[in-house]
């Protein structure tokens, strides 16, 4: 290369540097606690992320049960001892989201990390979970609002990893869902047309024993169900004192969570919190 052309090539390179991506970040799992897994970006890489916030397991009211099991869950996990792949699963704004990042900002001391993807980034899962084996550390891929349509077939590469391969997760590789469907794929009248009577037992056709089978892979399936109104109370108090302050919650703030809970439709933990937020906010703004 003659020196014209290298000068032009540096000159070049001087004007388009600015227009590059800046370099990704690497993970240090020693300090980084949580990390995004995209599929499509340089063949799959790990992007560190944040804990969004300081949500506690003591902030989560309502599903005191729920929370036991996934916290023995995931201690017994961390010690090394036999644990399950979680599933939870139920109603919308009912904390299943919320209690799997209560449980990092509780358990990353003891040496939890989390690895969220996306339901889109499914077919990436077995080179996540290749990557993550070569780790010293302990790590719940997590996968949130997880469901199917009828002809997606990203559930494949879900089912492979979970207990379908040769080889099967590593052992220091748990994998958490969170969906609004117990058995995470449609189920539509026709794929019962199969169902026969075999004595006094039921035998399902083949279309619904493929879409129980995902869901049959977590061996830990949790329930979360709509609030009750004292529960829902109690949850609306707990975040307006939170939020604010104990002398905000008061008769006519418990008439206007009701309120606010019957317009919607329905009460749960996040109707509770949105509650809280609009009812705190409003009394300040006009405080000032």
């Amino acid at each position: 290369m003659d020196a014209e052309l290298s000068r032009r090539l540096n000159r070049l390179l001087d004007h388009v540097e600015h227009w590059l991506p800046p370099a990704p970040l690497e993970v240090d799992w020693t300090h980084d606690v949580a990390a995004l897994w995209q599929r499509h970006v340089l063949g799959g890489r790990l992007l560190p992320v944040p804990p969004r916030d300081a949500l506690s397991l003591d902030d989560l009211l309502g599903i005191e049960r729920q929370k036991l099991a996934l916290v023995d869950n995931t201690r017994a996990f961390l010690q090394g001892l036999p644990a399950n792949h979680a599933l939870l699963w139920g109603s919308r704004g009912s904390g299943k989201s919320s209690l799997i990042r209560a449980l990092l900002n509780s358990l990353a001391t003891e040496g939890l990390r989390l690895v969220q993807v996306d339901r889109h980034d499914l077919a990436g899962l077995p080179m996540l979970v290749e990557q993550l084996r070569r780790q010293p550390h302990r790590f719940v891929v997590y996968c949130d609002d997880l469901s199917f349509e009828g002809h997606d077939d990203a559930y494949k590469a879900l089912k492979s990893v979970l207990d379908g391969a040769l080889t099967g997760p590593p052992e220091n590789v748990l994998l958490y869902a969170t969906s609004n469907r117990r058995h995470l794929l449609p189920e539509s009248l026709s794929d019962n047309a199969d169902t026969r009577l075999v004595g006094e037992e039921l035998h399902h056709g083949d279309a619904v024993e493929e879409k129980i089978s995902l869901s049959d892979r977590f061996g830990l399936w949790l329930g979360f169900y709509p609030f009750n109104q004292d529960t829902y109370l109690e949850t609306c108090c707990h975040w307006v004192t939170q939020l604010g302050s104990a002398k905000d919650w008061n008769a006519e703030a418990r008439a206007e969570a009701i309120r606010y809970a019957t317009l919607r439709g329905g009460r749960s933990g996040r109707g509770a919190w949105q509650f809280a937020s609009q009812w705190v906010g409003q009394r300040r703004l006009h405080e000032t």
